[in-house]
């Protein structure tokens, strides 16, 4: 998957709800849905995913980060990324359903972690 010229359209919207150090905390919405899209649009804006082997490439820490932020990026094992809400339109009733789920727990730490800085 990767962004090309002449590729399928996909298009993803993106707004910032926090800068951390060295680390950004994103809303991300879709109007199409490719495959890894998300993950591939940010890598292609030089922003990927903290955890994406794939599009990220290998673990990269900030200068100075602190025992915390080390444990936190380096023990997190996936990609920082969480619906927070999915909706479809049922298959076959054609009614509109949506489910929302909480940040996980890993995410949090995470977040909290960055948040600290150094």
């Amino acid at each position: 998957m990767a962004v090309v010229s002449g590729g399928k359209p996909a298009v993803t919207h993106y707004r910032v709800l926090e800068h951390l150090p060295e680390h950004t905390y994103l809303q991300v919405n879709l109007e199409t849905g490719r495959t890894h899209q998300i993950r591939v649009h940010l890598a292609h804006i030089h922003h990927p995913l903290a955890g994406d082997p794939l599009y990220g490439g290998r673990l990269r820490l900030p200068k100075g980060s602190g025992p915390a932020q080390i444990g936190a990026l380096g023990g997190f094992r996936r990609q920082a990324l969480h619906a927070l809400r999915l909706g479809l339109t049922h298959p076959r009733k054609g009614t509109y359903c949506e489910w929302e789920a909480p940040l996980p727990k890993d995410f949090a730490l995470l977040l909290a972690a960055l948040r600290k800085g150094a």
